[in-house]
């Protein structure tokens, strides 16, 4: 009995050592950065100077506020589109490549390459197509006779073009998705085969089932990647025309940016427990089973 109890301690004092390192990096970087901005967030502070206790006076004047209103509203809705636009389209490509057409390697790597180039390029490229004298206004007015528009100008059209142009973008969850869908064994779709079935029941049927877990991982990222969007749409429009395409992102940079720090926090508090709300939710819709694990073992 002293031998396994010594052996039981051994094992947990092991278990202590190898998740001290990264438990103590998760509080310096998450948990500590976290409390203080929350914190941060129940002060009026500009950065310098003392903090003085404001209680949840920001939270209601952020509110209360219009922009910050229409910020949550578009946070939303790139969440949205990256879940339920760009994780289909991605599965779809995979689904389609994982059967190994013709040039299907060149395709994986066509679809994946923007992944791998500056978003900060990918976003002037936009801003020129986007342009009223470029090419898709070009393009539209000769096939279909319709008037140049300026599309990030346009406070009706700018959140979808900046949305459109990163939802296209759909190689790294193709990646993913398709890395899952080629462990599926074959055998299940040989028997399928045998029984009549053909592709596309094999794919409603075997391939869809078999990806839920990494469907479910795949539309958490994609969901928390919109949530946290900043970068493409504060290059290409800056939040405008008129907030048309602000999100939280770029309303907390630009109150950092004004010396607005605890106003800034607030903004950051919100979006860090609106993500913790959409991933819980995704959870608790599509569940966490993974068939794929469960047929490994």
């Amino acid at each position: 009995m002293h031998i396994v109890g010594s052996n039981k301690k051994r094992i947990w004092l092991a278990r202590i050592l190898f998740l001290l390192p990264v438990s103590l990096l998760f509080f310096f970087f998450f948990i500590y950065p976290f409390l203080f901005t929350l914190y941060t967030s129940l002060t009026q502070w500009r950065g310098i100077g003392a903090m003085k206790f404001n209680g949840l006076a920001n939270y209601g004047k952020l509110l209360a506020d219009a922009t910050f209103r229409k910020a949550l509203k578009n946070n939303v809705v790139w969440a949205l589109s990256q879940g339920f636009i760009q994780v289909p389209l991605a599965c779809l490509v995979a689904m389609i490549l994982v059967r190994k057409p013709r040039f299907w390697k060149a395709l994986r790597t066509a679809y994946y390459l923007p992944n791998v180039i500056s978003t900060v390029a990918l976003a002037m490229v936009w801003v020129a197509i986007y342009n009223v004298k470029g090419p898709l206004n070009a393009i539209l007015h000769a096939l279909f006779g319709v008037e140049k528009l300026n599309w990030l100008g346009n406070p009706d059209v700018a959140l979808f073009a900046v949305i459109f142009q990163t939802v296209i973008y759909i190689g790294y969850f193709m990646i993913i998705l398709l890395a899952a869908a080629m462990n599926i064994p074959r055998s299940y779709y040989e028997a399928a085969e045998i029984d009549g079935a053909g592709t596309f029941r094999q794919e409603w049927h075997i391939t869809l089932p078999m990806l839920r877990g990494t469907l479910v991982t795949t539309m958490t990222l994609a969901m928390a990647y919109g949530m946290r969007h900043f970068e493409s749409t504060f290059l290409m429009t800056g939040g405008g025309p008129a907030y048309a395409t602000t999100t939280m992102g770029i309303d907390l940079y630009l109150k950092m940016d004004a010396l607005r720090y605890s106003e800034a926090s607030t903004v950051g508090v919100i979006l860090i427990l609106m993500g913790t709300v959409v991933i819980s939710l995704i959870r608790i819709l599509f569940g966490t089973s993974d068939p794929m694990s469960e047929t490994a073992q």
